[in-house]
């Protein structure tokens, strides 16, 4: 089944969400915690000699992939009767089913659908060849933009409710990095409306920022040859 994308401010019982909490995410201490300290854009610039549809496709299977992994970290923290909803700060996201019913569920049985629904998608030889000469359906761009922005709610959720776990693991620098850089894939290529990312956009800003480069030592200055030195006179 075709699933589709809905998200509300409410939660699912009809009651407004909590005032927003305290970011720990965005926490000096923990956002300076990176796996890589290079500029993050130069992974994501089409090479000259690369048929766009093609980077796509890997860097979004690559995408798929981590994700997936980072989720399963902390799988066994996001459980039904903890996340009862796929919430992500204020936002609460829903399904609707290919006849628009809305349908309830909690946060692991989200991320179960996000993962299936892109492992049968870019498992599709017909949406994403691997064969040499295999044409790129004409809706591949638009199955991009969907498969993208799943994974953006799968990792707005990691930061929102499982980022405690993640720093307990000692993880946070591969999720860190993980998302500077999936955020900036999608902004190069225009994979992802700015209104959906916005609600992550303090961290966005922290962690696509480059790291500052560390401060060089001062060469030692010059100084005149002490006595001793100058009593040491080679003769030739």
């Amino acid at each position: 089944m075709d699933w589709l994308m809905g998200k509300s401010k409410t939660k699912p019982n009809g009651k407004k969400p909590p005032a927003e909490e305290k970011k720990q995410y965005l926490e000096p201490e923990f956002t300076k915690v990176r796996v890589v300290d290079f500029d993050l854009k130069e992974l994501v610039v089409l090479p000259r000699e690369i048929d766009l549809n093609e980077w796509l496709a890997s860097n979004t299977t690559t995408f798929f992939n981590l994700i997936n992994l980072q989720y399963s970290t902390i799988s066994e923290f996001c459980t039904g009767e903890i996340c009862q909803a796929m919430t992500a700060c204020n936002t609460i996201y829903y399904w609707y089913d290919e006849k628009g019913k809305k349908t309830k569920c909690t946060a692991p049985q989200y991320v179960d659908f996000v993962m299936s629904l892109c492992q049968k998608l870019v498992t599709d030889e017909e949406i994403f060849p691997t064969k040499y000469g295999k044409e790129f359906p004409n809706s591949f761009e638009s199955l991009v933009k969907k498969i993208c922005r799943y994974l953006f709610h799968v990792l707005a959720h990691l930061y929102w409710a499982h980022f405690k776990e993640t720093v307990a693991l000692e993880l946070q620098g591969h999720l860190n990095t993980l998302y500077a850089h999936f955020i900036v894939f999608v902004r190069e290529f225009n994979l992802v409306d700015p209104k959906e990312t916005c609600i992550m956009d303090d961290l966005s800003e922290i962690l696509c920022t480059p790291a500052p480069l560390p401060a060089l030592t001062p060469a030692p200055s010059a100084t005149a040859p002490s006595p001793s030195s100058q009593n040491h006179v080679t003769e030739r």
